[in-house]
């Protein structure tokens, strides 16, 4: 799917890129290679990020960014960077049916009468989204406006992210929102039910959840919502008495006597999800036929359970990497059903560059 994006390379077809999720506590990264009509996998590396609690500084960064090229070893220098799903913006606009370029500079300049709110010293990107039937106007009458996707972030962020690249040896080739990045691999992973189905997708973070909803095809809604693993697994410290490294180690299994306890945390994160569906289900008249989950903490079942409880619809997990040929070393190759769902972020920049 075409997605606008905030910055990209050449149009020159590639046959691999490093693709990095820069999360709030874990980097998780691929290394994916183009043969012909299909992609493969070679390695994967989920690292811990060098901070948490404030935003890295432009050496740390570099010096991460080396550090994630050496683990993945692979021989290209171009990599596709994500934001976090709150370092950028992604909305829905109407703009005169103008030049791409020209788009980017009326939002530039005129964000507040577009995007409802100033974004100075910001950097956007457009993708036009399929005009509906019966837009002709007649002779003389004032061209309609085009149904645009817009992305953007602050310049200096951008611009942190390609000097880091370049201190790090590497090419910032493409630099996505994050929030796009579970589309751009459901469209590979589930290509029927993106195709077909109004569906809602749901990744749970670190800090901060999001959740796209798609119509056959188009993205229709994405909604970024404050609550994320971290709660969860302080939620299993205090209930357990442990530390938050002991709880975040044994999270995935969900012990029953925590579970009460995860209930009252699952419950407002279930109810902002199920009011976005609302949203869209009252303004489209349009039912969503299910919710796709990822994230690593929907490696439980309990929560996945929990969730659908809220949100009243069928909600599965689903495997990102699914549509990926597997050229991993044998040790990776026996890990990777369970990282998966904490990959669908890196891998959607990974397909859109490539």
């Amino acid at each position: 799917m075409a997605l606008p994006t905030l910055i990209k390379g050449s149009r020159k077809k590639r046959d691999q890129i490093l693709a990095i999720d820069l999360g709030s506590r874990t980097t998780k990264a691929v290394h994916l290679l183009r043969r012909g009509d299909s992609f493969s996998l070679t390695k994967f590396v989920l690292l811990d990020a060098p901070i948490f609690d404030k935003t890295m500084s432009s050496d740390m960064l570099t010096e991460h960014l080396k550090a994630v090229s050496q683990a993945l070893d692979a021989k290209t220098r171009l990599v596709s960077l994500t934001t976090g799903v709150n370092d950028a913006i992604v909305r829905h606009v109407e703009l005169p049916r103008i030049p791409l370029d020209d788009m980017r500079m009326i939002l530039k300049h005129n964000s507040r009468n577009y995007l409802q709110q100033d974004l100075v010293n910001h950097a956007f990107d457009c993708h036009m989204l399929p005009s509906s039937a019966g837009e002709a106007t007649k002779a003389g009458a004032p061209a309609p406006k085009q149904k645009v996707l817009v992305a953007g972030g602050k310049q200096q962020m951008i611009d942190e992210y390609v000097e880091g690249a370049k201190s790090a040896g590497l090419v910032a080739d493409y630099i996505i929102p994050g929030l796009v990045g579970p589309v751009n691999a459901f469209e590979m992973a589930m290509p029927e039910a993106f195709s077909n189905d109004v569906v809602a997708l749901v990744d749970i973070g670190f800090r901060s959840s999001s959740i796209c909803i798609l119509q056959q095809g188009e993205l229709i809604l994405s909604r970024v919502v404050n609550f994320g693993g971290d709660r969860l697994t302080a939620a299993v410290a205090e209930a357990m008495n442990i530390s938050y490294a002991e709880a975040e180690g044994i999270k995935v299994g969900m012990a029953s006597e925590v579970q009460p306890a995860l209930e009252s945390v699952l419950l407002p994160l279930g109810r902002e999800l199920r009011a976005s569906i609302d949203f869209f289900e009252h303004q489209q008249d349009r039912p969503v036929a299910a919710a796709y989950l990822t994230g690593g903490s929907t490696r439980s079942e309990f929560v996945v359970q929990s969730l659908q409880q809220e949100l009243l619809i069928e909600t599965h997990t689903w495997n990102p990497t699914s549509f990926l040929k597997s050229e991993l070393p044998p040790q990776q190759a026996a890990e990777l059903e369970q990282v998966a769902p904490q990959l669908a972020v890196a891998i959607g920049a990974g397909i859109a560059a490539l």
